[in-house]
């Protein structure tokens, strides 16, 4: 199976795979999610490290369940060969109301098809209120003429 755009990366197609992380996991859909990664990457997400699709899907039920109307935007911020570095915010709330803003920056490795074997992401939790939203799209994946993160001076 292969995932284009493949490595080596330009800065356009580095910016594109972004992109196309980002729609994918706007969809909040596990299983779909997954399948742009090997079936034994490797992740770190806080303090989590596991490896393979199933885990991946695991992974992503437990999130979507607690982090609820998620929105995220992914920037790119460097490339080199088969890597790729970006920054990502995204917001959600918890099941008692309470508004969270997440700052990070994820490390990604691909495999001449094009899925990710390798991702390492740190991740802090901002409190926010509803009305310092700033990610407000209907749910599913940013709009093309949304502004990014730069664009809304994140």
């Amino acid at each position: 199976m292969s995932r284009p755009p493949l490595p080596p990366f330009t800065r356009e197609t580095a910016a594109q795979k972004a992109r196309l992380a980002e729609d994918a996991w706007n969809t909040r859909e596990p299983e779909r999610v997954a399948q742009a990664y090997t079936e034994d990457s490797r992740w770190r997400n806080r303090a989590e490290f596991f490896a393979g699709r199933e885990a991946i899907v695991a992974f992503l039920q437990r999130k979507w369940s607690r982090e609820l109307d998620y929105r995220l935007i992914k920037e790119l911020w460097a490339f080199d060969g088969n890597r790729i570095a970006v920054r990502f915010q995204y917001e959600f709330h918890d099941e008692s109301g309470n508004w969270f803003r997440a700052h990070g920056n994820e490390q990604w490795e691909f495999d001449e098809h094009g899925l990710m074997r390798r991702r390492e992401a740190s991740i802090n939790d901002v409190p926010i209120t509803e009305d310092e939203r700033k990610f407000t799209w209907p749910l599913g994946p940013r709009p093309k003429d949304f502004p990014g993160l730069t664009e809304l001076g994140l």
